[in-house]
């Protein structure tokens, strides 16, 4: 099975080497950047290709796995073949390939990933799509050897999926980064966090995130409050606590 890899980010370079472990045999990496192309090809005994008029035409598999602003046009200038397009993207539906090439799917592995990052992707949830029945058991079978937790989902219904990541994940990270924003007022390493990072994420194993959720926003303890808001200096920031801090006190009193 040829496999041609159109983006070199993060996500391209889990997968790629993730898939190349297990045999697959990925026969180009294309990128608009030499460097990344290059470096990529390298991981996986692969050609770097940056002009889109040089990715071969006869591979089995095309993975997608670019910004979802680009995606479409990046689509639009391959041409039809009889290999399975697939992207990777939480948000993007899988009919953005219709205009483009018969088969089609997604495969969207429900993780964050960094460059430098080793991942466990056994226990990684990967949820596929695709155009035909055909499609899907290539999908499923090529999942099912990175992953244990593998499950069909429409592209409506990931759309959840990727705002659930954007809250659980992105939003959750930021929390982290105003953290370390006042840990420096008092010259503080960030790490003095990380006992309570670790123990606010491993009670959501055995309790529901309400049922986990403590602070003075659960009783709305207005005195504690009002003094945190006079700490914090940026006013965005402010309505930021004063939003999230109204929300935990409504959802737990609803």
């Amino acid at each position: 099975m040829k496999i041609v890899f159109i983006g070199a980010g993060n996500v391209a370079v889990h997968l790629a080497t993730e898939l190349y472990k297990y045999g697959f045999n990925i026969i180009q990496v294309y990128s608009r950047s030499f460097e990344s192309a290059t470096w990529l090809a390298n991981q996986v005994e692969a050609q770097p290709v940056t002009n889109i008029e040089d990715i071969v035409s006869d591979a089995d598999i095309y993975i997608f796995c670019l910004k979802d602003s680009v995606l479409e046009d990046i689509i639009s200038q391959l041409h039809p073949n009889k290999g399975l397009w697939i992207h990777t993207s939480g948000s993007i539906p899988m009919s953005v390939f219709e205009k483009y090439n018969a088969a089609y799917g997604v495969i969207y592995p429900f993780q964050t990933f960094s460059k430098n990052r080793v991942l466990d992707w056994k226990t990684t949830p990967i949820f596929i799509e695709a155009s035909d029945n055909k499609s899907l058991q290539t999908l499923d079978s090529i999942s099912k050897q990175l992953s244990d937790k593998v499950s069909i989902l429409s592209s409506t219904d990931r759309r959840y999926i990727h705002l659930t990541g954007v809250f659980a994940c992105n939003f959750t990270n930021h929390m982290y980064s105003l953290a370390e924003h006042f840990l420096k007022k008092i010259d503080l390493p960030f790490n003095v966090a990380l006992p309570l990072i670790d123990e606010t994420a491993s009670k959501v194993h055995e309790l529901t995130p309400d049922e986990a959720q403590t602070g003075p926003a659960v009783r709305f303890d207005e005195n504690i409050i009002n003094k945190h808001l006079e700490m914090i200096e940026d006013d965005r920031i402010k309505e930021i606590y004063k939003l999230i801090s109204e929300n935990i006190h409504n959802t737990k009193t609803n």
